[in-house]
């Protein structure tokens, strides 16, 4: 097994955050891993979508999880390895949100798989921290 976090702490609320992720088809404009996404539904449990990297072929996901303005999980299940992602937000003392992105792969993998995944969470969680402190 592999594991991997980021957090943030800001001072936008969670319901702010939330929105940006529930637009998963909005998800590209604030995203630069993301050039592209085709999203099946709504942020639920069981919508799927295909996300794709800049210059690489596209990643079927699906949502596992979701506890609505907290967090949600997302799962590629690759057959020898699977890559699930939690993306969650903590209210804080203060006035103050934590906002975590936490990835785990179990199974068979490359071991340069997990950093490759992970390296943008930095750029990610503070793309997402400018849109919610910004309304």
């Amino acid at each position: 097994m592999w594991d991997y976090q980021h957090a943030a702490e800001t001072t936008a609320a969670p319901e702010a955050l939330w929105r940006h992720w529930s637009d998963i088809a909005a998800w590209p404009q604030w995203n630069d891993g993301i050039e592209k996404i085709e999203v099946d539904g709504p942020l639920a449990v069981g919508t799927t979508f295909r996300m794709t990297p800049p210059g690489d072929d596209p990643i079927e996901m699906r949502i596992v999880e979701v506890v609505a303005g907290e967090l949600f999980t997302d799962e590629m299940d690759a057959g020898d390895f699977v890559v699930r992602t939690v993306h969650r937000l903590d209210r804080l003392d203060g006035g103050l949100t934590r906002v975590t992105y936490r990835t785990e792969i179990t199974g068979a993998f490359d071991p340069e798989l997990g950093p490759a995944i992970t390296a943008d969470f930095p750029d990610v969680v503070a793309a997402l921290v400018r849109l919610g402190e910004r309304g």
